[in-house]
């Protein structure tokens, strides 16, 4: 059940992402999966699965910048 919740989470930022850089999908995806939000997305000790998908986004687009 946990891996459902938090596959459609990643849906759910990755369809952000897609709109607010006007990627394509594939290209959100990799940025994802790639990126060091992500590895803490998927840790359930950083606490970060129970942050809201905009807030996900923020920190996400936060490590893009940097």
């Amino acid at each position: 059940m946990r891996d459902q919740v938090l596959w459609r989470k990643e849906g759910r930022i990755v369809a952000l992402l897609t709109d607010r850089l006007g990627i394509d999908i594939e290209r959100a995806l990799d940025i994802l999966y790639n990126s060091h939000t992500y590895a803490l997305l998927i840790n359930p000790d950083s606490g970060l699965q129970l942050q809201s998908d905009e807030y996900i986004l923020t920190d996400l687009l936060r490590e893009l910048e940097a």
